[in-house]
């Protein structure tokens, strides 16, 4: 029996109905398959966390993390509370705390899920977004001068080091050498940033000649997202910065029908820390409470766990059943679809109970 310690962090908004359906799925999971076990710890850290104690973490925070085999978490936001304090008190620290600098988003219309894109179906869109996921744009450093005079300054500084670049850019070639379609689109915006998207070019050439099975190309972030649009079908896996993934990877979610469908995984590669696993959808306090939040992405989010930790065959039979409730149009209401948040719940639990998936 293999057993795997997960920290789960519910957090925010839907956070906790999605994070609870992606623990329900596990189970069962567990049950037909008989041989893996996940033990559970759940963290009360967010807004409310935030409201109590002024931080939305504890100061110790990371280190009680270090100890599992994964993080499964939520979402972080909420009305009353900052954004940046929400974001840079707990999701970020943990990210950049644990060096997952490599943050992967599969996107792909799934059965029975309507992409706004005309004529675009299954097998269509079906792609795979690296994010840099622990310096550029997000790296943190800058500041503001004279605050509420009319001369005050605000800077953000990204910063673009080589071994950052050079680490997701292998990262990126190897994954789209596992793929079938051995296919890599390299984005960034090097006619306008002139340092750190030149210097992300120039690595991408030299990182190339490692991957020569690879078919790969460049393209500027403006022009991906007509790409996106128009071509779907000439994409396959994309690599970009901090900023650029995380636009590019929302409008992914959105073209294969819905973010209550897109996955996240922020992966450690080496496997010195914890890697942690969450859905794209953020908190969604207009819906939060109602029971109509779609779990899908929290269960593909759990797939990606799956994957992380080994369990191809339990992460293979878990998509299966996904699919198939797709497929037979039990859905949430952001996908055209009446169902709520437990029926989509039990539908998949019942088909990753069925002999013939």
């Amino acid at each position: 029996m293999r057993e795997y310690s997960i920290a789960a962090i519910p957090a925010d908004g839907i956070g906790p109905e999605v994070i609870a359906a992606g623990q329900t799925v596990l189970a069962n999971l567990e049950m037909r398959l008989g041989d893996f076990k996940f033990t559970f710890e759940n963290f009360d850290w967010g807004s409310h966390y935030y409201r109590k104690h002024g931080v939305m973490m504890p100061s110790d925070g990371l280190e009680q993390l270090k100890k599992f085999d994964a993080i499964y978490f939520g979402a972080v936001g909420a009305p009353d509370v900052p954004d940046h304090v929400t974001l840079w008190g707990l999701r970020l620290p943990i990210c950049q705390g644990f060096d997952q600098y490599a943050n992967v988003r599969p996107t792909r219309i799934l059965p029975g899920i309507t992409s706004p894109l005309r004529n675009c179906g299954l097998g269509d869109l079906d792609w795979v977004i690296v994010r840099e996921n622990s310096e550029g744009e997000y790296s943190g450093h800058g500041g503001r001068a004279h605050r509420g005079l009319p001369e005050e300054v605000g800077t953000e500084v990204a910063i673009f080091t080589r071994i950052g670049v050079t680490r997701i850019m292998r990262y990126a070639f190897r994954l789209a050498e596992s793929r079938p379609r051995k296919l890599l689109t390299v984005v960034t915006k090097s006619n306008a940033q002139r340092h750190g998207m030149v210097m992300w070019d120039e690595i991408a050439c030299e990182v190339a000649e490692e991957f020569p099975e690879v078919t790969w190309g460049k393209m500027l972030v403006d022009a991906m997202t007509v790409r996106m649009t128009l071509k779907p079908q000439s994409l396959d896996t994309i690599v970009a910065t901090n900023l650029h993934a995380d636009i590019l990877s929302d409008l992914a979610g959105a073209l294969a029908g819905s973010l209550g469908v897109a996955p996240t995984a922020n992966i450690n590669p080496e496997r010195r820390l914890p890697s942690m696993f969450e859905p794209i959808h953020g908190s969604a306090f207009d819906i939060a409470g109602k029971g109509i939040a779609n779990p899908v992405a929290a269960f593909w989010t759990a797939a990606q766990m799956l994957d992380h930790l080994g369990e191809q065959e339990g992460s293979a039979r878990l998509m299966r059943a996904v699919a198939r409730v797709t497929g037979a149009g039990i859905l949430t209401p952001d996908v055209g679809g009446s169902a709520t948040t437990r029926e989509v719940t039990e539908a998949v639990c019942d088909a990753i109970h069925s002999s013939n998936i």
